[in-house]
């Protein structure tokens, strides 16, 4: 007996974060049926209340980076969504998305060809998690890496030209890239993402 399809609609503050989104939606047996990219932070949480509204008929898996904006999760959640609607998802990155990333330390190490050593046991205890990641690219062995993800001498920004590019290429790979299940066990808040969207596609909206 074929699985009815499970649609779930989502919402993030950008590219990398989408392609995350999507890579543990597609593992959890969901499909994606549209997801939102909002320009920032500031923007995601403005459009928040309508993806509320539609959490009442649909499922929405919503991610926000806590950053250091609060001292926990459930502070950040309380803030922003006091009374969320039934099917509603919003789910905290403790505390950038690429502390779920190096979560995956071994799958992390072959891709980007760095020392797994160098990758951090409780990588959502980093305070600066991208700036971790960009000090660990320090030591690949693939000059490209390095000259994709770190930033150039004088260039002002925190990131390489291709950042966002190897993040989003890592997150998706369907062979060599970031597996959800194997960074939940030491990264707790996905592993409470990953609870959360199982229980939306085991008891969402009827008919859906």
């Amino acid at each position: 007996m074929n699985r009815v399809p499970v649609y779930i609609s989502g919402a993030v503050e950008g590219p990398s974060d989408e392609a995350v989104l999507r890579r543990i939606v597609q593992h959890a047996g969901g499909i994606i049926h549209r997801v939102q990219v909002q320009n920032g932070k500031a923007a995601l949480r403005r459009a928040l209340p309508g993806y509320n509204a539609a959490a009442h008929w649909s499922r929405w898996l919503v991610l926000v980076d806590l950053d250091n904006d609060f001292p926990c999760a459930a502070g950040l959640k309380a803030d922003w969504l006091a009374t969320p609607g039934p099917y509603m998802g919003l789910r905290v990155v403790v505390r950038a998305l690429e502390a779920w990333l190096l979560a995956d330390a071994e799958r992390f190490s072959k891709f980007f060809a760095v020392k797994k050593t160098a990758i951090p046991a409780a990588p959502e205890a980093i305070p600066h998690p991208k700036s971790a990641v960009i000090g660990i690219v320090m030591g690949s062995r693939r000059r490209s890496i390095k000259q994709d993800m770190i930033p150039r001498p004088g260039s002002g920004r925190q990131v390489g030209p291709a950042y966002t590019s190897r993040l989003i290429e890592f997150a998706t790979h369907p062979s060599a890239g970031w597996r959800p299940d194997v960074a939940a066990t030491r990264a707790p808040s996905l592993a409470r993402c990953l609870s959360r969207l199982e229980h939306l596609i085991e008891n969402g909206p009827p008919g859906q």
